[in-house]
């Protein structure tokens, strides 16, 4: 009865509406049945109060206790229904909230389906789940039964895996007598539009396909069932984001349940939705997390590359340990392509067993057997599902080490757009088969693996060829080393104490035999500098491999050399104080080493040759070739004069020769000139700045290189002519090569001899002198002698233009 007492109830506690309060305070005799009949005629008096009265927490409770009691009816369509529009789960939320700490959990694509699968099988109240999966959307038809670890043999309720369901008794019938897998195919296309698939009434034995030979796909019966007896089925599609299927849900109940109902089919489909989204963000996550990984990895590579260059073998397993990984592969292995042989080989063949990593046996075979040679010679990626299936595959290394191929990943790694330098190929993929996406990851990872390789490759052509350098340095050495014979011939020979007018600016070089230029070379040292800073074997050997390391060229040979020296230590001698005793010594090195090797060729010479030296350096070629020749003199046993001074030291002295050697290109001597030549122009030439004597240093240098004009006229004349005889040699080097030299080295042109020397004394020598006087008064001799030989040039330039008449 509903009494009063309980509208009073009710009413305190505001949870009735008006029209209850006034029906129950006008009928004080009205029972249940009264109420129930009155609630028929007005329905949206029920929803109205339950849906603003009646909290969240209570309908739950309502639903929970109503489910077991739940009947179903045919819906219009002939589907069946629940009665209870309010139907929902109590722990549906709890299910979503597990299934998200489980995903972050595991990312994987077929985590991520197997959680929502077991999540849909209890939001349905399903007793079984079966989980297929699609790995390549280009052929769905080969579907791949799931199975998660220690969950293998998942329950809910009563059962072990189970089977699937159909709508119509033609597909019933159809079902009896197929298996799963090719009913699926057949109706594909339903499938893909989300409708699921529904049926009763098929023997569990059946529906797992007793035709299939596959073990996987036979389903474990519950244990208070038959295997005979009718079950129920409900098939979903699963769909990626990009409308592709990826998988097939299958759900079962028992017999004595009862069937799915559409309220249901709409309850897994709406988890599925949701689960496509998860998917999709998995995916998006897995894909960031793998090219983060990728990216890591290319970066370590560039390093390799770029900063901590290593051999070939190392980088190789780095290469294949990340690559391994990469595509989730079970092993890895590369071989690299020996162009010669025509053949693909692998010392690390197999990243994933030690025991084959361990053999370090080389494995060779020819190009275009098997998988691997194959893509070398086609250069076509290969994405095998199942190796054994395909004619290309060689099953003589699983013959040979027991272990069993099933699906391939290869691909050809380029040195450039059409060299392959080898093939990497992928087996066994530990969760289903190579997709498309590890195609993709790979051949970005392929790019970078051919840049490693190829990088690898030239190192070990480099350590060779650093190999072959010392051997032939040590072959050079020896013989363009002074010998020990003449070392100890020039030991015996004392130097002499004094020698009379060798600091005179027209001290003449032609009149000394070569060992005796060696003997005026040590005294010029000994006069210079502290000996107790030096040792006098080094010195001497040191003086005895220069001479011997001047090629013997008309001019730029060891007299040339000496000569220099010879200029620079006069000017050194007659102003002192000028230069401190670093740069002295700088200097005095350079002039006796800068034309060491000279081949009697220009700069200009060697770049339009294309010379070795020239694609070594591309400015005052020879220049930096002949400074290299001092220091590599320098390190051979017992040639470093500077071996008493400090680390500091040698490297200060080694960089002011080297800048003194340079100074003798005259392509720079004009922009020395012009930054001197401002200095003095404004009276702010300062000797303790360190420019401003880098620059008389440079112009120094330049003073002793063209010394001979500033010889008396029989020296000028004389080395003049030896100048010519080496131009002309060039000239006729250019001529046989094809192209035409300037008149200067023209031995057509030799008349025109006294004009060239005219303009070079007028815009070289004069210029260059005049400013070193300026700075350096005691060297006025050189500028008198440069006016006089200037003159005389000019009259024989004069003679020479006569007519021809005459």
């Amino acid at each position: 009865m509903f009494t009063q007492s309980t509208s009073s109830r009710y009413a305190g506690k505001e949870q009735i509406t008006p029209v209850l309060a006034n029906m129950a305070s006008s009928h004080h005799s009205m029972n249940e049945h009264d109420v129930v009949q009155y609630l028929k005629l007005h329905p949206e008096l029920v929803e109205k109060y339950v849906l603003t009265e009646v909290e969240p927490e209570v309908l739950d409770s309502w639903a929970t206790r109503r489910t077991p009691m739940r009947k179903t009816q045919r819906s219009e369509d002939g589907r069946k229904t629940s009665l209870s529009k309010w139907r929902c789960f109590q722990d549906r939320r709890k299910m979503l909230e597990e299934l998200v700490q489980s995903l972050k959990k595991n990312l994987r694509r077929e985590q991520v389906l197997w959680e929502l699968a077991n999540c849909i099988t209890a939001a349905t109240d399903s007793d079984g789940l079966r989980l297929f999966l699609i790995d390549n959307p280009e052929h769905p038809e080969k579907l791949r039964l799931y199975t998660d670890g220690d969950n293998a043999a998942h329950t809910h309720g009563r059962c072990g895996s189970g089977s699937f369901r159909l709508g119509s008794a033609e597909d019933s019938r159809e079902l009896r007598n197929t298996s799963l897998r090719n009913f699926v195919v057949k109706h594909r296309s339903q499938l893909e539009r989300r409708e699921s698939i529904q049926t009763s009434g098929i023997p569990i034995d059946k529906l797992n396909g007793n035709q299939s030979d596959d073990k996987t796909d036979q389903a474990e019966n519950c244990e208070q069932c038959d295997a005979d007896d009718n079950y129920h089925f409900m098939c979903l599609p699963v769909m990626q984001s990009n409308q592709e299927m990826c998988a097939v849900l299958e759900l079962y109940r028992c017999p004595d349940r009862n069937e799915f109902t559409s309220e249901e089919e709409e309850i897994a489909l709406s988890y599925l939705i949701w689960g496509g989204i998860a998917l999709h963000y998995a995916q998006l996550y897995n894909n960031m997390n793998q090219q983060r990984s990728l990216n890591a990895f290319l970066l370590d590579v560039v390093r390799s590359i770029f900063q901590d260059m290593v051999s070939m073998d190392p980088l190789v397993t780095k290469i294949m340990d990340f690559a391994q990984k990469l595509v989730d592969a079970d092993r890895a292995s590369l071989f690299l392509l020996d162009e010669k042989n025509n053949s693909l080989y692998s010392q690390i063949f197999d990243v994933g067993d030690s025991s084959l990593m361990d053999q370090n046996e080389e494995i060779r075979f020819p190009l275009g057997k098997g998988i691997a040679g194959h893509v070398a010679k086609t250069g076509e990626i290969l994405n095998i599902t199942d190796a054994y299936s395909d004619a290309r595959f060689n099953p003589e290394v699983d013959k040979k080490t027991g272990y069993k191929t099933n699906s391939i990943l290869c691909m050809p790694v380029y040195r450039s757009k059409k060299s392959i330098i080898g093939v990497v190929q992928m087996v066994n993929k530990h969760h289903g088969v190579f997709t498309t996406h590890d195609e993709e990851a790979f051949k970005t990872f392929a790019v970078y693996c051919g840049l490693a390789l190829h990088h690898a490759e030239l190192y070990n052509q480099i350590k060779k060829s650093e190999q072959k350098y010392k051997v032939a340095v040590e072959v050079l050495s020896y013989h363009r080393s002074c010998t020990e014979e003449e070392f100890q011939q020039a030991l015996e020979e004392e130097i002499p104490l004094a020698i009379p007018g060798i600091d005179d600016y027209y001290f003449n070089p032609f009149e000394l035999k070569e060992m005796e230029q060696v003997k005026h070379a040590m005294f010029m040292f000994y006069d210079l500098f502290d000996m107790e800073k030096f040792d006098r074997h080094s010195m001497l050997k040191f003086t005895l491999t220069v001479k011997k390391n001047y090629r013997r060229v008309p001019y730029h040979n060891w007299t040339h050399g000496f000569s220099v020296a010879n200029s620079m230590y006069s000017i050194i001698k007659k102003s002192k104080h000028v230069f401190k005793e670093v740069e002295s010594l700088a200097l005095f090195i350079a002039a006796l080493c800068h034309d060491l090797d000279h081949r009697g060729k220009n700069n200009k010479y060697m770049l339009d040759t294309q010379s070795p030296l020239a694609s070594i350096y591309s400015t005052s070629t020879m220049e930096h070739h002949h400074f290299n020749q001092t220091v590599t003199i320098l390190q051979q046993d017992g040639h470093n004069i500077f071996h008493k001074l400090s680390s500091d030291q040698f490297k200060q002295i080694l960089a002011l020769i080297k800048h003194c050697i340079l100074a003798t290109d005259l392509a720079t001597f004009w922009d020395t000139r012009k930054s001197l030549q401002a200095l003095v122009d404004s009276d702010t030439f300062c000797r303790e700045n360190a420019e401003h004597m880098s620059l008389l240093q440079a112009i120094a240098m330049t003073a002793s290189d063209l010394s001979a004009s500033a010889k008396p006229w029989d020296v000028q004349v004389k080395t003049v002519d030896i100048i010519f005889k080496e131009f002309y040699d060039q000239g006729d080097a250019e001529l046989a090569a094809g192209r035409t030299p300037i008149p200067m080295m023209d031995r057509r042109r030799h008349e025109e001899q006294p004009a060239s020397q005219v303009e070079f004394l007028h815009n070289i020598c004069t210029p260059c002198y005049t400013l070193l006087y300026k700075l350096v008064p005691e060297t006025k001799p050189l500028l008198d002698m440069v006016d006089e030989n200037l003159e005389k040039w000019k009259i024989k330039k004069e003679s020479s233009i006569l007519p021809v008449s005459l």
